[in-house]
């Protein structure tokens, strides 16, 4: 499928996507939880539902409603569950340890670029305490026990691995630590996973390398929990604004937040000189400031980015092909992005390569480009904002799917 993009300035006010990260977490808590809770969540995506679908395979009664989710807790999880992970990373690494907690053999596979995504180290964690896996990387199964105890891992991969542990090991009641060595990554996105745990009853302890889990009765259920709008997904209208001239507004956003990607907007003002960025916390955002950058004639250089290489594409090497595709200037090394900007974009034909990021950036750029744009493969977006272009058209957006 393709998006035709001609050139036309978007202006308006769009409301923001509930948090797929916090969604994710939050259903989780809600089906290991002690009583059924209501989930509010505005929308959802293919990696939300994703997650919900493998709780309902673990033994959870999760209904969709007009708010959001109904969630009643697992009560007896099932054994030789099939746990459908899509495309989510997050959906693998968080069901990956909760399953083994359950204390159930589960298998686990999904498809995309996800059975190329790292869980080995995530595996000998649980290997290390009570648990075997069938290989380290899916499609795999998981038998035994988790237990409570000691871990150490390594924070350089992914931060996934670390808030995965976290989800699973209240459901021993029992105290456990979790030693990050190395770089921590996306350190944000754990102090997410924290503030969840907390809203579900579950204290924690965080110093500057280590999580400790205190000795709990479980899963608390709130009643009711809402899921906050989404940094991630509202940067792409956000750098729309910046590149447009103040133009569009997002609304469902807080600054009171754990979310890491709010800092798009005030790295989203520094453009206009020479700068260099951090996303060492902020890989998401990558693609869509990458873009921004070309509409201003500096130099901008995105550093501590090799994780990017293992997102749901190399989106190193993707935003540099979506970038000089569009006629700008960007080259690429192991670890930094450097973007030539040159006040503007002249179009052309991008793909997607089956990553949402790629096809939500193109499509801000192309709004701003001299010429038609052509993005093949757009239905990636469905992954985590499936009523992007329904937006981006409500907004001013010139846009032919087919």
């Amino acid at each position: 499928m393709k998006a035709i993009i001609q050139p036309s300035p978007l202006c308006g006010e769009v409301n923001a996507p509930a948090s797929k990260s916090v969604a994710h977490r939050a259903l989780i808590c809600a089906a290991l939880s002690d009583k059924p809770t209501e989930v509010i969540c505005s929308t959802t995506s293919a990696d939300i539902d994703a997650t919900a679908e493998c709780l309902r395979r673990l033994g959870a009664k999760i209904e969709r409603t007009t708010k959001g989710f109904f969630v009643e807790p697992i009560a007896d999880s099932t054994e030789n569950a099939e746990l459908n992970c899509g495309e989510s990373g997050s959906t693998l690494r968080f069901m990956l340890p909760v399953a083994a907690s359950l204390g159930k053999a589960v298998s686990l596979y999904g498809s995309g670029r996800l059975p190329e995504r790292p869980i080995g180290e995530l595996c000998n964690a649980l290997c290390l305490h009570g648990c075997h896996t069938s290989g380290n990387a899916i499609p795999l199964t998981v038998s035994g026990k988790l237990e409570s105890g000691e871990y150490v891992i390594d924070g350089s991969v992914s931060s996934q691995f670390i808030s995965g542990l976290l989800l699973a090991l209240p459901q021993n009641h029992a105290e456990s630590t979790v030693t990050v060595v190395g770089e921590i990554q996306s350190r944000p996105y754990i102090e997410m996973t924290l503030s969840v745990l907390s809203d579900f009853g579950i204290k924690t302890e965080f110093t500057e390398n280590q999580i400790r889990i205190f000795e709990n009765n479980g899963y608390i259920s709130p009643e009711k929990y809402t899921v906050e709008g989404d940094w991630s997904n509202s940067a792409f209208f956000i750098c729309a604004d910046v590149i447009g001239g103040n133009n569009v507004k997002c609304f469902g956003l807080t600054d009171n937040t754990a979310q890491g990607d709010r800092a798009v907007a005030e790295i989203a003002q520094k453009y206009g000189s020479d700068i260099r960025i951090d996303v060492g916390n902020i890989p998401d955002l990558v693609p869509v400031l990458a873009v921004t950058a070309c509409f201003f004639k500096a130099t901008t250089v995105f550093y501590n980015a090799a994780r990017l290489k293992i997102k749901e594409s190399d989106r190193l090497l993707s935003t540099k092909e979506m970038i000089n595709n569009l006629g700008g200037q960007a080259e690429i090394t192991d670890d930094t992005l450097t973007v030539y900007g040159t006040g503007t974009l002249t179009g052309g034909t991008v793909e997607s390569f089956n990553d949402h990021r790629i096809v939500m950036a193109a499509a801000i750029a192309a709004a701003a480009s001299e010429n038609e744009t052509v993005i093949n493969g757009c239905e990636a977006v469905n992954k985590s904002y499936p009523t992007f272009f329904e937006e981006f058209k409500a907004l001013g957006g010139k846009v032919i799917t087919d």
